[in-house]
């Protein structure tokens, strides 16, 4: 998993009717993080993109420089300490 001491590319495969995934895009916004979204229901082959990338469709799913992280708590996690490494350098 990459660190979340340097900025890094995100993206976040979610669709809205999800409560992980409402949860994640809520806690990014109290984060003032901005995230690139890709939503699987409504986005033509965003659901097929996640699938070839991780052999699944499971939602929230954070790419993080093109790596996979699932799990809100977990992403909700990263995303607090990506959020504070400006705040600590």
């Amino acid at each position: 998993m990459p660190s979340a001491d340097q900025d890094r590319a995100l993206v976040l495969f979610k669709f809205d009717a999800c409560p992980f995934c409402v949860c994640v895009m809520r806690h990014a916004e109290e984060l003032g993080l901005e995230l690139e979204m890709r939503d699987t229901r409504s986005e033509d082959g965003a659901r097929d993109e996640l699938r070839e990338k991780t052999g699944g469709t499971q939602v929230p799913c954070l790419f993080i420089d093109g790596v996979a992280l699932l799990e809100s708590a977990d992403i909700n996690r990263w995303l607090s300490e990506y959020s504070s490494r400006s705040a600590t350098s």
